[in-house]
Formats: C-alpha cells, structure tokens, sequence
C-alpha cells in the first residue's frame, strides 16, 4: 500500500480484541506481527522464575535489561520463547496474570520494553515490508509515527464478556464476573502510566462493542486503507 514498510500501532483497553484483531489485520496485509504486551508477561514470568521480587523495581527493570526473549512475528503462530523455551501457555496462566501489573506499572521496566519493541519492529517491519503492533503506549510512546495508529476500544460489558468467552468458553454472568478483576483492575493499574482510554491526536478510534471479529477486522482494514491511499 506504500511504497515503505508499513507500520500499523493498535492500542486499546484489555478485552477490546487487540490480539485476535491486530493478528488477523496483519495476516491480511501479508506482514509481521508484535505482541508488545505479551513481552510484559514474559517478563513477568521470567522475574517469577528466577525468583526476583517484582516489588523490588530496580531487579524488574534489570532483569528486562537481561531478558533472553525471542519474539515470534508470524500472525498466524506467534510464539514467545525464553532462553528457548516456549512460553505461550505459561504467560496466560492466572500466576502471571495477577501480577502482571507490578511489571507493566514499572517506570523503570517500561523505557527498555518500549526501546526493545522499537528494534523488533523496525527489524519485523524490514523482514516483511510492514508490521502490526499492538499493546500499550504504542499509539503514543513506541511508534508515534506509524502510518496508521488506531485505538481499538468497545464497552466495559462487551471486553467482559469476549474475555469471560476467551478464558472460560462461555460468557455466563458468573464467568462475566469472574472475569471483571482482570479486565477493570489491570486497566486501572496500567492507566496510571498508559493513556488508551481516549485516542490522542492523529490516533483513529475504531469501537467495535457492536462488531463481531469480522466486523472489527474489516474496520481496522478500512482505516489503514484509508490512509495508505491518502498517503
């Protein structure tokens, strides 16, 4: 769509569909994808492992310096390795979870993540002729100048529901419920150093509350195509 690899930022709240929607985005644009906050979670279960005290904010921010991460950057299997061994599955679990926000809190950790995910897209950005990254401060802090930034947001109770569906296959009131603490809490840490909740100049804010995955990556690929062609 240009004539340089494209690079395409996504943020938005937990829940909003950024993974499954920034994946799908990429995979129909033929480039590479990043998964900036998995990187949080990665090291968080690396800090958890190694036995670091997450509280302890200059041992976080050293270990993040130290982290002997590989990022996967196919949409379709994105893996996450440590040290070589693979993570998917271990990042997600309800371990990390619940203390993720320590790490992705740390003034400290988030400059060398956010330095880190401006090499690999770039490098993933070369590799493929373009990149979609999404997760925190992308919009704002990592890629400023990406051709196309989008703020995927959807209301409380539809992230409620998507996630309750994603972590516990159905979206019942109880699993709704069940689910709140890790959608409203981690968003009210992480916004104590991450604005995703209004889309800052020149970020296009996509809600998909009333969208389903298709429709939500179809409005994704109407505002890159957008602006590729006012480009």
């Amino acid at each position: 769509m240009t004539s340089h690899p494209l690079i395409v930022a996504i943020d938005g709240p937990s829940g909003s569909g950024k993974s499954s929607v920034s994946k799908a985005v990429a995979r129909e644009l033929g480039v590479g994808y990043l998964d900036t906050g998995a990187m949080y979670r990665a090291l968080t279960w690396w800090c958890l492992e190694e036995g670091v005290d997450l509280d302890n904010q200059a041992a976080v921010a050293q270990a993040a310096r130290d982290l002997p991460l590989e990022m996967g950057t196919d949409p379709a299997a994105p893996g996450v390795r440590v040290s070589g061994r693979e993570i998917d599955q271990d990042i997600r679990t309800t371990r990390v979870s619940e203390v993720v926000s320590k790490v992705a809190t740390n003034t400290a950790v988030r400059p060398v993540l956010q330095q880190l995910q401006r090499e690999l897209m770039a490098r993933i950005a070369e590799e493929t002729g373009g990149v979609v990254a999404e997760g925190r401060d992308i919009t704002t802090v990592v890629a400023p100048d990406a051709h196309v930034r989008v703020l995927l947001t959807a209301s409380e109770e539809a992230r409620l529901r998507r996630r309750s569906k994603e972590l516990h296959g159905h979206d019942e009131d109880h699993a709704v419920e069940a689910t709140r603490d890790q959608i409203v809490r981690r968003d009210q840490d992480d916004s104590t150093v991450s604005q995703f909740t209004e889309a800052a100049d020149g970020v296009t804010l996509v809600d998909t509350s009333d969208l389903d995955f298709e429709g939500s990556v179809r409005a994704v690929l109407d505002v890159v195509r957008a602006t590729a062609a006012r480009a």
